[in-house]
């Protein structure tokens, strides 16, 4: 059963790794695929992987920070196959770094790609899905380095941010029938140095992003997907946790309730790097 059959989808990030993958399968499972990458070669690529199987793909290079080439991406799948029926914002770019010894201009382009870039071909998809007679399926690449990571603190914010944007624009889009997830893989990219333990290899991901972008889907909506070593399964909301009530909270109140009811603190981080803080 080919379950993207007649549907366009856009892959942005698609020029090598986890992006290629994703637009090779979505392919093979009867989709119509723009293949974006700022590296319009290696996009040129992958369009050639595709029609060499029998698929369908065009390639659109340009960056997507850039909010006219994001918008251009989008227009460019609708132009050439008549509709936007998916949108996989996978683009990014990684960065480790002590707080202490972060390059500023560095920042600025993790936070342009990673969350802006999402922004603006996903603005520019719902513009164009809304005026549509069918349902469309956003699927937002995050990580879950947004739990709190060693060194990958400004990376993880962004994708922490992406999360974020993911359950509003799920609201938002609800009444409307246009669904918004978003997939944490734990794979094999070129962005991140060995070792990759517990890894898996992009092909082995690419399913999940088929499967959400696809019509058996119908009813997922606002949630952050995790494909990592064998396992699939779903990350927890952010959510408020139990509260003290109080007529007023001085600087004593609030020491008390440290000490006697919130306690013990949050953990921090995940993985192998989750802690919990100790208090005296």
């Amino acid at each position: 059963m080919r379950h993207l059959e007649g549907k366009a989808v856009v892959v942005t990030g698609a020029g090598r790794g986890l992006g290629r993958a994703y637009a090779v399968h979505a392919a093979g499972a009867g989709a119509a695929v723009v293949v974006n990458d700022a590296d319009a070669v290696a996009a040129e690529k992958v369009v050639e992987e595709i029609v060499a199987s029998s698929g369908a793909a065009v390639a659109c290079g340009g960056s997507v920070a850039d909010p006219a080439a994001a918008r251009n991406i989008v227009e460019l799948c609708v132009s050439r196959y008549g509709s936007i029926d998916g949108l996989v914002s996978n683009a990014g770019v990684f960065h480790q770094a002590k707080p202490w010894a972060e390059d500023l201009d560095r920042i600025r382009t993790l936070v342009d790609v990673n969350l802006l870039g999402t922004v603006y071909c996903g603005v520019a998809a719902i513009e164009r899905m809304r005026k549509q007679d069918t349902t469309g399926s956003i699927v937002n690449v995050t990580s879950g380095t947004h739990l709190g990571h060693p060194e990958t603190a400004v990376y993880g914010a962004t994708k922490g941010a992406v999360a974020s944007l993911t359950y509003g624009w799920a609201l938002d889009l609800l009444p409307v029938g246009i669904r918004v997830n978003a997939l944490s893989p734990l794979a094999v990219t070129d962005m991140k140095l060995p070792p990759y333990d517990g890894h898996v290899d992009p092909d082995d991901v690419a399913a999940v992003v088929t499967y959400l972008l696809s019509d058996a889907s119908a009813g997922i909506t606002g949630q952050v997907v995790r494909r990592a070593r064998r396992g699939l399964g779903l990350l927890a909301h952010p959510r408020i946790g139990e509260m003290i009530d109080a007529d007023a909270w001085e600087l004593d109140d609030i020491d008390r309730a440290f000490h006697e009811s919130l306690t013990p603190l949050e953990p921090i981080g995940y993985a192998d790097h989750r802690t919990v803080p100790a208090r005296e």
